[in-house]
């Protein structure tokens, strides 16, 4: 394809991928639940001397789909 593509075939193409992704079924229901969080937290001292707060999260989570088996 050696030439520019129109004004009116980008526009076109444009509207393929919309009318694409509209028609495209969306992922199945699903549910999550937080069944827990934990958050753990210490003070250390960088290299240079600063101080420096670490901290690490942890999420506990159940996702239920919308289908069964």
């Amino acid at each position: 394809m050696g030439q520019k593509k129109s004004i009116m075939r980008s526009l076109g193409e444009f509207v393929g991928h919309i009318s694409k992704a509209v028609k495209t079924p969306a992922e199945p229901d699903k549910t999550t639940h937080e069944l827990g969080r934990t958050t753990e937290e210490r003070e250390a001292t960088a290299p240079d001397g600063r101080k420096m707060t670490l901290r690490r999260t942890t999420i506990d989570e159940v996702e239920v789909s919308g289908e069964r088996d």
